[in-house]
């Protein structure tokens, strides 16, 4: 039969008032300190989270998850989709011909992708007739020559629906009047805005218009974006599809335009993790000082336990569980402040920011523009579970040196 008498005195030990108010300071700076390091560390994991979420969603839903190029170009751009819709793992594909431009107004000038594409097939490999905030991406089927700007661009250019953009690309016009730049006019169609750097960097032409600036033969284009149902398979996947479409191609994907991103805030997750699990660490191992204390104030009554028959084992089960105790108040208290915080933090920021009128993530500067944030309870549940353990880690040395406490000599000036 389990002999609950530790479990029950070490409860008493931990609940009753202390006449010295020393310890009784050190037990709740030992609580105190566990519940703010649990609860931060919840927190600053569902904001690292949050913009991994971001990432995938805004960045990586704009940009493709692979393309296919071909050398130079794809002539039976429809024949090879049929080939890669029926490969394993790909959902849709979209024709693609990109140009690096320079794109001009009467307000300045701005480098940006210009995108040829075509509205029917994007809408199924990207997410930017979603986000829309004026006119709409088939707008693009209607009007020769028309453009589509993200936010940030057009308001770079000071720019509007129905104002005329010039692009200047990067080839040149050979004629008796000596070598002139390839320029061409646009009309602003519609503007989009996800949030993100892409918004300052990216324009979206149709793909007939884009084949004619780059000087392709009607129905070919440079290459075919494709969208798997999972995107980190993409750099694996691609060269299985490579070498299933006929021709001489070449591949790119999501992890060389902005993996490195990605890592980033994965390696930041991770070391941020690290370091402030060292502060749970720090704040459980407070509990060392706080039981030590109490062995120093509790030497008399664990001579009289022990006399009364209490075997060393079991008064070192006191101290462990008044230590565990003092742990899984902490922790629990950290949960919950953790939780609420982390599941309110982007409101909480934004009305921050509305008081102070400022912004502290400016979209010209970071990939985006407020603070997400995402609760993942495999996170809460690692983090419970350590600082569980760093806990009973904290009770062992000072439990220990209570049951090495002889009655005889705790007992002797009594």
């Amino acid at each position: 039969m389990i002999n609950l008498l530790p479990l029950k005195i070490g409860l008493r030990y931990a609940r009753a008032k202390r006449t010295n108010h020393f310890i009784s300071f050190i037990s709740f700076s030992s609580i105190t300190g566990l519940t703010l390091g649990v609860a931060v560390l919840i927190t600053v994991l569902s904001v690292m989270n949050g913009f991994d979420r971001e990432l995938r969603q805004r960045i990586l839903g704009m940009v493709p998850h692979a393309t296919l190029w071909g050398m130079p170009a794809l002539d039976d751009w429809q024949a090879v989709s049929d080939i890669v819709l029926q490969q394993p793992n790909v959902t849709a594909v979209a024709p693609h011909t990109q140009a690096q431009v320079m794109f001009q107004s009467k307000a300045g000038v701005h480098g940006a992708l210009m995108n040829g594409i075509d509205p029917k097939f994007e809408e199924k490999v990207s997410i930017i007739s979603q986000n829309m905030t004026q006119g709409s991406l088939s707008d693009l089927d209607d009007v020769s020559f028309g453009i589509i700007l993200g936010e940030q661009l057009a308001r770079i250019l000071r720019v509007k629906v129905g104002d005329k953009v010039t692009a200047l690309l990067p080839e040149a016009n050979v004629s008796i009047a000596g070598v002139t730049p390839t320029l061409k006019r646009f009309t602003l169609v519609g503007i989009f805005k996800v949030g993100a750097e892409i918004d300052s960097s990216f324009a979206y032409i149709h793909v007939r218009d884009a084949a004619k600036l780059k000087r392709l033969q009607p129905g070919q284009v440079e290459g075919i974006r494709i969208s798997f149902d999972n995107l980190f398979i993409a750099p694996t996947r691609i060269w299985d599809i490579a070498r299933a479409v006929p021709g001489q191609n070449r591949v790119s994907d999501w992890t060389r335009t902005h993996g490195n991103l990605f890592q980033a805030i994965q390696m930041e997750k991770t070391m941020i993790g690290l370091l402030l699990l060292l502060i749970v660490a720090v704040a459980a191992f407070n509990i060392v000082s706080t039981l030590v204390m109490v062995v120093t104030d509790k030497q008399t009554d664990i001579a009289i336990l022990r006399t009364m028959g209490l075997t060393s084992g079991q008064v070192m089960w006191v101290f462990v569980v008044q230590g565990v105790f003092i742990g899984s108040l902490g922790t629990v208290l950290g949960v919950i402040l953790g939780v609420a915080a982390a599941l309110n933090v982007s409101a909480i920021i934004g009305w921050i920011e509305s008081i102070l009128d400022m912004q502290f993530l400016n979209a010209d500067v970071y990939f985006i523009s407020y603070l997400p944030s995402e609760l993942q309870w495999d996170d809460v549940r690692l983090i419970v579970v350590a600082a569980f353990i760093m806990t009973v880690c904290a009770t062992l040395y000072p439990a220990w040196r209570a049951s090495k406490i002889e009655p005889a000599e705790a007992l002797r000036y009594e």
